[in-house]
Formats: structure tokens, C-alpha cells, sequence
């Protein structure tokens, strides 16, 4: 049961509620090592698959916890993020969009147990629903989006501490929060996208049949 890929699993399964904490500490350095152990989770979901099935190491007890530990790793992340760029006196707010929208949040979370739950259906009826690019890619950006928002967090800190001023900062400032901003863009488009391939694709199991 202990395999490599699933030592893998378990430890981004660890690192979850460690980031989600992280983040809350006063000073950048307790982001930046939010940010490094986000990075480290990431490439463990990366990782994790592809040993699975290079060495065929795939176990039940895999199959069943890299989905919870990617949700839980999600939620650990949006978590920070929904409630400091809501923060009342700091201002963590990216500059190209403010604080993270309600509705963005629930969206990520909500697709990912919505599909989790239809997952679980689909197995009841023998059918095995495999992750599409649609879904791949926007993990891709989903993660670039909550990195660059903890580096955010640190830098903003940094520039608290520093009080660094200049072009190059104000410069910075408006690139980071479009990096952050345009990746989070696209991956709501590509959540709602994705969402809508795996149930027209797998139409027929709404309808209650097993074709």
C-alpha cells in the first residue's frame, strides 16, 4: 500500500492544512514558505500520477486519496486567499481585480465535488470517468493562478517591510496582478468549460441509463 505514489499523495495530503495556515502569519517569509510548499504539493500531483503508472503502482488506496487530497489542497488554498485580499487594513487586494468574488470560489470548489459525486456515480454503473485535457489544463492554471497569489502576499509584505518605492515596484505591482488576474480568468473559463464537456459527454448517465 505504501508506494511511492502514494507517499507522495499523503504528503500533499500533509502539506494542505500547512498552506492554508501559512499565509496568515505576519511577515513574507512565512509566505514564501506557503509559496515553496504549494509549488512542492503541485509537482507531487504531478508526480504521484505518473509513477502510479510507469512502475504500475497503481493501488485502490491511491485511486481513492489523490482526489481528496486535491480538493483538500484547493480549498487550503482558496481559503487565504478568499479572506486576506479581504483583509480590513492591509491592503492585499490585486490591483487588476481586488479581492477574490464569491462566486469564483464556489465555482472552483463546487465543480471539483460535483465531480468527485458524479465520479462515484459512474462507478456504480462500471464506468470509470478518467480526467480530460479540459480538466488537466485548467489545474495547470488554477495552480499558476493561487502561486502567483501567495508570491503576491509575500511581496506585498516585503514591500511593508522594505517600504520600497519606485517605477520598478509600481511595475511590478501592475505585471504580477496581471498574471494573477488573466490566470484566474482563464481558469474560471476552463472550470465551467470542463464542467460542461464531463456532462455532455457522460449525458446519458443523468438521464439514468448505462449507454
Amino acid at each position: 500500500m505504501w508506494t511511492l505514489p502514494n507517499v507522495l499523495t499523503v504528503t500533499r495530503i500533509g502539506l494542505a492544512p500547512v498552506i492554508a495556515l501559512l499565509p496568515f502569519i505576519e511577515g513574507y517569509w512565512p509566505k514564501v514558505i506557503a509559496f515553496v510548499a504549494f509549488l512542492a504539493a503541485a509537482a507531487s500531483d504531478i508526480a504521484d500520477g505518473y509513477f502510479a503508472r510507469s512502475r504500475r503502482q497503481v493501488t485502490d488506496l491511491g485511486i481513492l486519496l489523490d482526489p481528496i487530497a486535491d480538493k483538500l489542497l484547493l480549498v487550503a488554498t482558496l481559503v487565504p486567499i478568499y479572506w486576506i485580499t479581504r483583509h480590513p487594513t492591509i491592503v492585499y487586494g490585486i490591483p487588476w481585480w481586488g479581492s477574490l468574488p464569491v462566486w469564483v470560489a464556489v465555482l472552483l470548489v463546487g465543480r471539483e465535488l460535483l465531480i468527485t459525486v458524479f465520479r462515484f456515480e459512474a462507478k456504480k454503473h462500471g464506468i470509470i470517468i478518467p480526467a480530460g485535457r479540459e480538466g488537466k489544463l485548467k489545474v495547470v492554471f488554477q495552480d499558476i493562478f493561487i502561486g502567483a497569489t501567495i508570491a503576491w502576499f509575500a511581496w506585498k509584505d516585503l514591500l511593508v517591510e522594505t517600504r520600497w518605492t519606485g517605477h520598478l515596484r509600481d511595475f511590478w505591482d501592475q505585471a504580477h496582478g496581471a498574471v494573477v488576474a488573466i490566470t484566474l480568468l482563464i481558469a474560471v473559463f476552463l472550470t465551467a468549460y470542463s464542467l460542461g464537456v464531463y456532462l455532455y459527454r457522460y449525458r446519458s448517465l443523468l438521464r439514468g441509463t448505462d449507454r
